[in-house]
């Protein structure tokens, strides 16, 4: 049956002057160029990529419509239904003659020919039979086509909704699926999407490998299991890896075969909907982690089984060298097609409309902004190396296109760049001049950690070099700063933890023994590497899944170099949720860290100020926002009445304390004691004053630690510095759940020593009956104090028991040798 196609279409970008006469104003006024004058050298280049955008637009809007409803391709493109009947369009410029086959008509096409549109466009209007869609919801259809030398080829819509392959066949190929559920079977959003956070605290997430157990986990066992604790450690934002269909698992989700199409190892389309609004109910934003800087090369399953070697004005990638990626074996797009462009934002906008994502993290960005995609390329921060012939300014102008569509689909939309260069305007507004992005990863500060932990002893550590690391960014372009994510926990890398304590998390992870040197060092560096990288490295934060509680090894993927084994693809929470292993310090300490920025919002805060970087005391001191931070990265040196700057003068008091006993301290520093500020110098003349800070303070600071102080309001003096840092909310500050001076002089160490577990017992259970009633029935179930008495109690009952049972729960878990590590 023929049918409308009701829009129109262009190939290319074409030059028609008519339509493309920019007004001078339109790129004249370059914002960017005020906020940086070192840019006005590179002038010309801004004006040149603002008209092309400027000038792209226009084209829209003459041809589409505008840009809302030119990103509406799937409205039009895929399969839809249309008075009565089923029309399927698909763009195959390339195709001699075309069909769709399936299970409703026995993979025989020859009653449903397709016909060809002037620009490309086959479709066929396929009508009800008996009141009920010919094509029934959830069975396999495929797009058969004949191109130049006469082969016919069976590909996958490129339009799919939905795609997925027989497990009981090794190597399957994947098949399209039709997907149009029955009202009953949608699924119904319930909850609004939450306020845009001051700051994203995010939690970069794998759905598939968040089982604890060896297999694939599902959308609403992540719902059901994961979510909630991402939110019980005060994340408001998670990131969601891997969602567009893959066909090879092993990629991450980073080679994609099907755009708009659900990863179904994980469950449909509706699961992931409940997903996400369970999320949203949680009060948590869902980013979803993109990918249009490539696309996989896989022929059978994806968008490449469409190049059938035609030209690039006919295909979705550019032809030789330009459309291949030489490390990623993928195939690069060609941002400059009218049907990529279509392609693209539509993508975008299906997932923001359709599945509520509230925002995107873009992965590649590199590769996109340079014809060289940033291969063999050392980035030194020249601006020659950002505006030059080496840009891609179709990617640019694709990237702003993209920018202004999400942001005026959802003006609170939170969309991230994975950029290693650094360019210039990528974080500013496309109205300026710049790219659009609200954020850039700060890619450079993970490379710098991984740096020390491997090739510098602790004394080697540069204070001035961390600090400009974590400093190093262009003002007013914000960044999302994290330690490690999922780059650095994959198989042949190591994370930060692994990284510290190695062999030994093997076997002295038990707070039922002294901990060992490594163990003290691996878990205090870990808090302090965190927590230094999200106060001091950018205006968001970022976590992997696992990292947060120091998960050990590595993440492989299930390959033929391990016999597919899923045993290191999937995250052992059992480690972070058995009270007496080690691994709950580093989990509480993240905790209250996020819980700290939720209480001050340090992070949206623009005043960020390093008073002092002593490489010789190994000592970092900064404000961000109204606190004021103390880091003490000296391996043995404590600093009794260590002189700090500050700004406001009045009265300080500990916000949170990395040495804190919940924490696996050893809770040396006092959070009962005001810390009063003294004047320093002539009030306005900064080199009068202590570290150019007009005012100072006198902190203790033991080894590496950190400590956070706040100013004491006049309206919260007679308030305890427990109901300001939320001992209500969480047991994930350091004055919650403080172990008392009467039980540390009971143990002799932060630990539970077995020698005089029955003397220690007596002691906290002579503490616990004073505890008043609303610390003790506190929500929280991991408080220390409870953890504390539950852990005494059971070593006093039987403490071979115990040691029997650290020993079996230890040896499931770090079964493997570190030879295997070291591999």
């Amino acid at each position: 049956m023929k049918v409308s196609t009701g829009f129109k279409g262009i190939a290319v970008m074409t030059d028609d002057k008519s339509i493309m006469s920019s007004t001078e104003e339109d790129v004249e006024n370059i914002g960017i160029l005020h906020i940086d004058p070192a840019l006005e050298s590179y002038k010309d280049h801004f004006k040149y990529r603002l008209k092309r955008y400027v000038d792209q637009k226009k084209l829209i809007e003459e041809h589409e419509g505008g840009l809302d409803e030119f990103a509406q391709g799937y409205l039009k493109f895929g399969f839809n239904r249309e008075e009565g009947a089923i029309v399927y369009r698909e763009w195959a410029p390339a195709a001699q003659e075309a069909q769709i086959i399936g299970d409703f008509n026995g993979w025989n096409g020859s009653n449903h020919q397709m016909e060809k549109n002037q620009f490309g466009v086959w479709s066929v209007k396929i009508p009800d039979a008996g009141g009920n869609p010919a094509i029934p919801h959830n069975s396999r259809v495929k797009f058969r086509f004949k191109h130049s030398d006469g082969v016919w080829v069976d590909r996958i819509p490129a339009w799919i909704k939905y795609a997925t392959v027989d497990p009981t066949r090794f190597a399957a190929p994947y098949d399209g699926v039709y997907w149009d559920p029955p009202l009953p079977e949608r699924y119904q959003f319930k909850y609004p999407r939450p306020p845009k956070p001051k700051a994203p605290r995010i939690y970069e997430a794998h759905v598939g490998m968040s089982s604890s157990e060896p297999f694939i986990n599902s959308y609403r066992e992540f719902a059901d299991d994961i979510l909630p604790r991402i939110r019980a450690n005060n994340y408001n934002t998670v990131q969601l890896m891997a969602v567009m269909e893959h066909s090879y698992y092993a990629s991450f989700g980073y080679h994609v075969t099907n755009f708009f199409a659900v990863s179904s190892r994980s469950g449909t389309p509706e699961d992931l909907k409940y997903l996400i609004d369970k999320a949203h109910s949680l009060g948590l934003q869902v980013l979803m982690d993109v990918i249009h800087s490539h696309a996989s090369n896989n022929v059978t399953d994806g968008l490449n089984g469409f190049d059938v070697g035609q030209s690039s004005q006919d295909s979705y990638f550019h032809t030789g060298d330009r459309g291949y990626h030489k490390l990623w074996d993928s195939r690069l797009f060609n941002y400059a097609n009218w049907e990529v462009l279509r392609f693209l934002l539509s993508n975008l906008r299906w997932w923001l409309e359709e599945f509520k994502f509230d925002g995107f993290r873009f992965d590649g960005v590199t590769s996109m902004l340079y014809h060289h995609h940033g291969i063999n390329v050392a980035f030194s921060g020249d601006y020659n190396e950002y505006f030059s012939e080496a840009t891609d300014v179709d990617a640019v102008v694709y990237l702003m296109l993209a920018n202004c569509l999400i942001h005026s689909i959802l003006p609170d939309a939170t969309v991230i760049a994975e950029d290693v260069s650094g360019m210039p305007g990528l974080g500013r507004p496309v109205s300026e001049g710049g790219v659009g992005f609200d954020y850039r990863l700060a890619m450079a500060i993970p490379d710098k950690w991984i740096d020390y932990l491997k090739n510098k002893k602790d004394d080697e550590w540069s204070m001035k070099e961390i600090s400009w690391s974590l400093t190093n960014r262009r003002y007013t372009e914000k960044c999302v700063s994290y330690a490690e994510s999922h780059d650095q926990a994959i198989v042949g890398d190591k994370t930060i933890a692994f990284f510290l304590m190695d062999e030994e998390m093997y076997s002295g992870m038990s707070c039922l023994t002294d901990a060992s040197p490594t163990i003290e060092r691996g878990i205090a560096l870990h808090k302090m590497i965190h927590f230094i990288t999200m106060a001091l490295g950018g205006e968001g934060y970022l976590n992997f899944m696992g990292n947060e509680f120091g998960h050990p090894e590595w993440i492989d993927f299930p390959r033929e170099g391990n016999g597919w084994s899923y045993e290191k693809c999937r995250r052992q929470w059992n480690l972070v949720d058995t009270d007496h292993l080690r691994y709950k310090f580093m989990n509480a300490f993240d905790r209250a860290m996020n819980l700290l920025d939720d209480k001050f919002s340090f992070l949206a805060s623009t005043k960020q100020i390093v008073s002092s970087t002593n490489d010789e005391d190994k000592v970092i001191v900064f404000e961000r926002g109204d606190l004021v931070f103390v880091f003490n990265f000296h391996p043995e040196n404590t600093y009794e009445g260590y002189k700090v700057g500050c700004d406001s003068p009045g009265k300080y008091r500990v916000a949170l304390d990395s040495d804190a006993w919940e924490f696996g301290g050893h809770g040396r520093v006092g959070h009962d004691v005001d810390h009063f500020t003294s004047p320093e110098g002539i009030p306005g003349v900064p080199e009068t004053n202590f570290n150019n800070r007009p005012n100072s303070l006198k902190v203790l600071s033991p080894p590496r630690t950190c400590v956070v102080y706040y100013r004491v309001e006049e309206n919260q003096e007679g308030n305890s510095n427990n109901n300001l840092v939320g001992a209500e909310e969480t047991f994930a500050t350091a004055d919650v759940a403080k172990v008392p001076d009467g039980l540390s002089a009971s143990i002799e160490s932060e630990h539970i020593n077995l020698d005089g577990v029955e003397e220690a017992l007596a002691a906290a259970d002579a503490v616990v009956e004073k505890i008043p009633d609303a610390l003790v029935s506190t929500e929280n179930e991991d408080s220390n104090l409870d953890s504390m008495e539950k852990t005494l109690a059971a070593a006093a009952g039987d403490v071979a028991e115990i040691l029997e049972e650290t020993t079996s729960v230890e040896s499931e878990v770090v079964r493997d040798k570190l030879e295997d590590a070291d591999n």
